[in-house]
């Protein structure tokens, strides 16, 4: 049993392997875009862009601030 850990964690151990990013074979990067200086690199295609991982809003929630009256909500008829 002990030695069927020691085999697993070896092998989940061998799955965080890193290595430099190349296109598959017989293939190539992706033409540059349109207005770019350079075709970017495999490493630059991989990172997300900020507008996907906006920054953390600082803005606190003031939940015991009373609402004001809204017009717009009427009773049931």
């Amino acid at each position: 049993m002990r030695t069927l850990v020691v085999f697993s964690a070896i092998l989940l151990a061998a799955c965080g392997n890193k290595g430099e990013l190349k296109p598959a074979a017989g293939g190539s990067l992706p033409p540059k875009p349109y207005g770019a200086v350079a075709t970017p690199t495999p490493t630059d295609l991989v990172q997300a862009p900020p507008q996907t991982r906006p920054t953390r809003s600082d803005e606190v929630l003031r939940s015991s601030q009373e609402r004001r009256s809204d017009e717009f909500t009427l009773p049931p008829q």
